[in-house]
């Protein structure tokens, strides 16, 4: 095989392996039936108990990233005790398989290749929308692979930003 077909097909192979791992953010959400979304237009953020805590820098990006889409929406912050709506978050670092292939030759059938297998973590973070006068949750709504701690923080924004755009383009639910 000439040897600029065997890298065009060693490229492929490679570009594959890599779209694997690229796979995009899942998001979910769920909402109570019969909630009228219309009569909420405040909200504050709520810590919610028990659940694992961001690191300062975290948060911030966690709710920025939530409140342009919030306001892009019409929605207003405040710290008022009669917020409308509750926000709170969860996050959740899972881990899973990772691999990591490389090789060169003659495409499946021949030639050299390796392949190895890593851990990473996955970031999970899950909205709670709460009505505080019916003390109630009203909507839900989970992000995966959202969260990474290391790395570039300028991509790690970026990232956070697209899913918080993704998993709120359905909210408020149209019913």
């Amino acid at each position: 095989m000439h040897p600029i077909k065997a890298r065009c097909r060693s490229l492929g192979v490679a570009i594959f392996f890599v779209s694997i791992l690229a796979l995009g953010q899942d998001v979910h959400y769920n909402f109570m039936p019969g909630t009228n979304f219309g009569k909420y237009h405040t909200y504050k953020w709520v810590e919610i108990a028990g659940s694992p805590q961001l690191n300062q820098i975290q948060d911030a990006e966690v709710k920025q990233a939530v409140d342009s889409q919030l306001a892009a929406k019409g929605f207003t912050k405040t710290t008022d005790e009669k917020a409308d709506m509750y926000i709170g978050y969860q996050t959740a670092v899972d881990k899973e398989k990772q691999w990591d292939a490389y090789g060169m030759g003659r495409g499946w059938g021949g030639g050299m290749a390796n392949a190895t297998s890593s851990t990473i973590a996955v970031g999970t973070l899950a909205l709670d929308f709460y009505d505080p006068a019916e003390k109630q949750l009203i909507w839900r709504g989970e992000a995966t692979k959202t969260l990474n701690p290391s790395g570039n923080q300028e991509k790690n924004m970026k990232n956070l930003d697209k899913a918080m755009e993704k998993l709120l383009k359905n909210f408020p639910p149209k019913q």
